[in-house]
């Protein structure tokens, strides 16, 4: 993959789904299943199954749309840098699809009859640890844009469309 560089930018689309996905991972934790019993109204359960369905499908363009468009780490960033922003976004992607591939499974046991047992405990732990996950992932991936953004090195500007880096 080849870089952006520090004076490009992502494209429009990229930008628009980078910062709308934060707008639909903000609504489903504010809209969480608070209560396995919710899902025994068919329109809720519905409603939850397409909500997953999207989530994923979004996070699918996203991955689409970003696929070749490398990093915005400049040329001179040291390998470990490089490295954790590997990492950290293959853990971003990773958790966010265990979210929705979770949810789903939580609404086929459900759907299933099985209410409660092994099988419902287990895809509510997985969909737990993979929210967490996701929490401390996500965490990382700010911290390092505060991080880029301080060093002034363009990685910051090639995403926010606030507060742009001024050149050294």
């Amino acid at each position: 993959m080849h870089g952006t560089g520090p004076s490009q930018s992502y494209s429009t689309s990229a930008k628009l789904l980078h910062w709308g996905f934060i707008g639909v991972f903000a609504y489903g934790i504010f809209k969480q299943v608070d209560d396995l019993s919710q899902l025994e109204d068919p329109n809720f359960l519905r409603f939850e199954f397409i909500f997953a369905c999207v989530f994923l499908a979004l996070l699918a363009l996203r991955l689409w749309i970003m696929r070749g468009q490398g990093s915005a780490l400049p040329a001179a960033a040291p390998v470990w840098n490089r490295m954790a922003a590997k990492l950290v976004h293959f853990g971003m992607y990773v958790a966010l699809m265990a979210i929705g591939v979770s949810g789903l499974a939580i609404g086929v046991v459900f759907t299933l009859g099985m209410h409660g047992g092994a099988l419902m405990e287990f895809c509510i732990a997985a969909h737990e640890v993979s929210i967490t996950a996701s929490y401390g992932l996500i965490m990382l991936h700010v911290a390092a844009a505060l991080y880029h953004r301080a060093l002034s090195d363009g990685v910051w500007s090639a995403m926010v469309p606030l507060f742009k880096e001024r050149p050294r």
